[in-house]
């Protein structure tokens, strides 16, 4: 959203009536003049990862970086809970349109769990809910990771933004309603301990979209009838983005906007795992109409989701039916994003 320019000058204090008195050593002193003018926002896009750390909200952190660059706006690729550290994707200006292709990306974690004590949220923030004195060998655990390998069915934790009826299911629980949450099918890829003392055991895992860390933990605790949750957590992948290219919120705020710049990676970069091809500019200006092109060559898709670049800028993203590339977002860059190196 455009910041508008404040030129608006403090009204006068209205005129003392006959016989009304006046205490001029209560009043404070009216600021005359106009209020200094609010920087304008930029048109900034591209992609930054940010390495969220505890204690930050999701939303805070989309709004620490939109101040840092000065853009008109942002968004993240997937929330990160306060309690978790790790990689937040935040998009700025035309990176937006490709928040879904991220969303929808493999996803690893490093997690902690805590044996002895289920909590009703699943984490360390929850009062406990169950508990038991008997805590897992590391043999244990890792005999009972491979039941959660591959497409299951997980129940979301009781503390989620899943919605019901329309309101989200975190709402309700601290209403102190019964929330009751149907499984769902989740992908999980790979679930390997890494550590494991001290009642404690760090697990990292790779796994698909709307995959909950905190209900495998509680699953975990309940198949070796221990129970556990969640007491560390930390995402190091999102899609293509990982925790090499990722920086902290001081870094990005310290040195000001034009050294946050070296930062911005290009919107295409969300696209790494779809083909890009590059078309003329006609065909990049009836793409950005919204306009189907024929793609031609060799190399080029017939089938599956694909983006276009002219003259190395991303034009826009969509389907590939029997050869046509068929646009289902535009993308008008110019000079608001960085390009690749």
């Amino acid at each position: 959203m455009t910041v508008s320019t404040d030129d608006h000058v403090p009204a006068q204090p209205p005129a003392v009536m006959p016989g009304e008195a006046r205490r001029q050593d209560d009043r404070r002193p009216q600021q005359r003049g106009p209020r200094p003018d609010r920087p304008k926002r930029k048109d900034v896009s591209g992609w930054v990862i940010l390495d969220k750390h505890v204690g930050m909200t999701s939303t805070h952190a989309v709004a620490v970086v939109k101040r840092a660059f000065n853009a008109k706006k942002a968004g993240h690729a997937g929330t990160l809970d306060p309690l978790a550290s790790g990689i937040l994707p935040i998009a700025l200006g035309e990176a937006t349109k490709t928040v879904p292709f991220v969303m929808d990306g493999r996803k690893a974690y490093r997690f902690t769990v805590s044996w002895g004590v289920e909590t009703d949220t699943d984490d360390a923030e929850g009062r406990p809910v169950a508990t038991s004195e008997d805590r897992p060998e590391r043999a244990a655990v890792e005999a009972a990771l491979p039941a959660f390998i591959g497409a299951i069915e997980q129940v979301p934790p009781r503390y989620s933004a899943i919605k019901i009826q329309g309101e989200r299911a975190y709402d309700l629980a601290r209403d102190g309603e019964t929330v009751e949450l149907v499984a769902r099918p989740v992908q999980i890829d790979r679930l390997e301990v890494v550590a494991h003392e001290n009642g404690q055991t760090v697990i990292e895992a790779e796994c698909g979209k709307g995959t909950y860390v905190r209900a495998l933990a509680r699953d975990l605790g309940r198949m070796l009838g221990c129970f556990g949750h969640v007491a560390a957590l930390r995402r190091t992948r999102v899609g293509p983005f990982t925790e090499a290219e990722a920086c902290a919120v001081a870094t990005l705020t310290d040195d000001g906007p034009e050294a946050a710049l070296a930062y911005l990676r290009p919107v295409e970069t969300a696209l790494d795992a779809i083909p890009g091809v590059a078309v003329s500019r006609d065909m990049g200006l009836r793409l950005m109409r919204g306009q189907p092109v024929i793609l031609r060559g060799r190399d080029a898709p017939v089938s599956g989701k694909a983006f276009a670049t002219c003259a190395g800028i991303l034009v826009a993203v969509g389907d590939v039916e029997r050869g046509e590339l068929v646009p289902h977002r535009v993308f008008h860059l110019g000079g608001t994003a960085p390009g690749r190196a």
